[in-house]
């Protein structure tokens, strides 16, 4: 079952929600090249994992306001979209969605531009909330200005560089990924009135679920084949990105020399060997069991909140992201 029909979300109705934002953009007229290609994005696939999270935060509010509700949602993906436009763009990634990447379609600067522009759509619309003194207001527009570019900054800045810590690692992806699964749970059960303390709790889960997710793709990386990737296998690492599977694999003090001898001019058989050898260290396995780790931490928190109907939607959300029973 996929899983806005496990959550009983019409995906439909949130892609309405997201166009909405920009055919109803009174400065951006519905002809432009730049409502076009927005709307070509919207409907180029994506699973509005982060709207359908809004969704479900106010499941555990007593009172939530539905056209508040699902702006905040479309606002969340717009986020998203923007970032995987920058994403493509620092990774020089051709394919997005198994199709052409947004900056192949239009070139760097007009992507760009796109993105941008889907950022600072998102903060004139928080922008409105704020003057409302709503309080969850800060977690969409800080994560569209200031968090998910200080992740970006963090991996090109750390690019082939062997000597990044487990710890910066995944502050990384905290601020990449998991932090904005966190936010969009927070703020929907914030909109919808809920306590503190189970906002709080929501957006625990969705971090730990955001860290769970990012390993475990991190490890897809060196598992999958280059047909269901879209890319080579170990990509990450051949564009100099050191994640998780590689740091462990680092600590093996025989594969550890020829990992850190990979460089941006390496050629790609002995890039290819290194990345077997990672695959037989161990070092996929212990990411497989710190992802684990998080998705249990996130199975303890649903049990927190059991007494919330809504605690089933949260079990949905942990079976998609990590394969497992309630």
């Amino acid at each position: 079952m996929k899983l806005d029909e496990a959550l009983g979300i019409p995906l439909r109705s949130v892609d309405r929600e997201i166009e909405n934002m920009v055919k109803y953009d009174k400065d951006l007229p519905r002809s432009s090249a730049l409502a076009k290609s927005i709307i070509d994005l919207v409907r180029s696939g994506g699973k509005r994992v982060r709207p359908l999270m809004v969704i479900v935060g106010s499941r555990f509010g007593p009172a939530p306001d539905e056209n508040k509700l699902w702006r905040l949602a479309a606002a969340a993906e717009f986020i998203h979209a923007a970032s995987l436009i920058h994403d493509d763009i620092i990774d020089d990634s051709p394919v997005r969605r198994g199709q052409k990447a947004l900056h192949i379609k239009l070139g760097v600067s007009e992507a760009v531009h796109v993105g941008n522009y889907m950022s600072a759509r998102v903060i004139e619309l928080i922008s409105a909330y704020s003057a409302e003194r709503e309080r969850y207001a800060y977690d969409l527009s800080s994560l569209a200005t200031t968090e998910l570019c200080l992740g970006e900054y963090e991996q090109l800045s750390h690019l082939f560089d062997y000597e990044v810590s487990v710890e910066e690692y995944l502050e990384k992806s905290r601020k990449k990924t998991a932090q904005l699964m966190a936010a969009c749970l927070r703020i929907g059960a914030q909109s919808a009135g809920a306590d503190d303390e189970v906002a709080e709790l929501l957006y625990a889960f969705g971090e730990k679920l955001g860290m769970a997710f990012q390993i475990r793709d991190d490890i897809l990386d060196f598992t999958q084949s280059a047909e269901k990737l879209g890319k080579p296998a170990g990509s990450d690492l051949r564009k100099g990105q050191v994640t998780l599977p590689v740091l462990f694999a680092l600590e093996d003090e025989e594969l550890a020399p020829s990992i850190r001898a990979i460089a941006a001019e390496t050629p790609a058989e002995l890039t290819d060997a290194v990345i077997a050898a990672i695959g037989r260290s161990g070092a996929l396995e212990r990411s497989e069991s710190l992802s684990a780790r998080y998705l249990d931490e996130a199975q303890a928190i649903i049990h927190r909140l059991r007494d919330y109907p809504a605690h089933r939607d949260l079990q949905a959300l942990l079976q998609y992201f990590g394969g497992r029973e309630s």
